[in-house]
């Protein structure tokens, strides 16, 4: 008989997140103000959540005007989902920080 050291989940894979699955996560993204940037960053939410709500998007611009934070609310299903996304709006050209 073998022990293991991380309990198994329900599913029989070992937990290696804090993160419990499905659940609504949100992703702060900031980049300059310009036409665009918050649909944009709202396309690349639907990529890779087919029912991600745009109308639920907060907007925040900068004290300055320069810059726009945009928080995203999707609904996160899996590790592999969240890593594709932060990796796709990390390289979107219009972003500056994702958070």
């Amino acid at each position: 008989m073998s022990a293991s050291t991380t309990p198994p989940t329900g599913n029989g894979l070992h937990k290696d997140s804090l993160i419990e699955y499905p659940s609504v996560f949100p992703i702060k993204v900031m980049g300059a103000m310009v036409d665009g940037f918050a649909q944009a960053m709202c396309q690349v939410a639907l990529d890779f959540d087919p029912g991600f709500d745009p109308s639920g998007i907060e907007l925040r611009p900068s004290k300055g005007g320069k810059y726009l934070g945009v928080t995203l609310s999707i609904t996160a299903t899996s590790r592999e989902q969240l890593d594709g996304l932060y990796r796709a709006l990390t390289s979107h050209p219009m972003v500056k920080i994702v958070l």
